[in-house]
């Protein structure tokens, strides 16, 4: 995935992510509630995805589509993080998420049964 999203378009995109095909009033109603922006700056963000390549419009009523999906935005996002701040190495990433939380006993052994498929 080329596109670089910043956190304010991530916003947009997450509503469009969660409700399906929306059209850009519910997604300014939606970021109003959640976050305070009036129509005109989610307006502009809209816009901003759609010079990106993340969001198509269609008529009526400025019916908006995300192009990309969540998944291809959190893998390209997680590469980014790895690269710049684990000089590469998935497994420093991996080490310092582990290191920071208490486990249960479920999600250890959904790691491990992750891992086991990787080898």
């Amino acid at each position: 995935m080329d596109v670089k999203l910043f956190d304010s378009e991530l916003k947009v995109m997450t509503v469009l992510w969660k409700e399906g095909d929306a059209t850009a009033k519910h997604i300014s109603d939606v970021l109003k509630e959640e976050v305070g922006w009036n129509m005109n700056t989610t307006y502009t963000l809209i816009k901003r995805c759609m010079k990106k390549g993340a969001i198509e419009r269609s008529e009526p009523n400025f019916m908006c589509h995300a192009l990309i999906s969540q998944e291809e935005v959190q893998k390209a996002e997680t590469q980014e993080l790895i690269d710049k701040v684990y000089d590469g190495s998935a497994d420093k990433l991996f080490a310092a998420l582990l290191g920071r939380k208490k486990l249960s006993k479920q999600q250890i052994d959904e790691l491990r049964k992750i891992v086991g498929e990787l080898e």
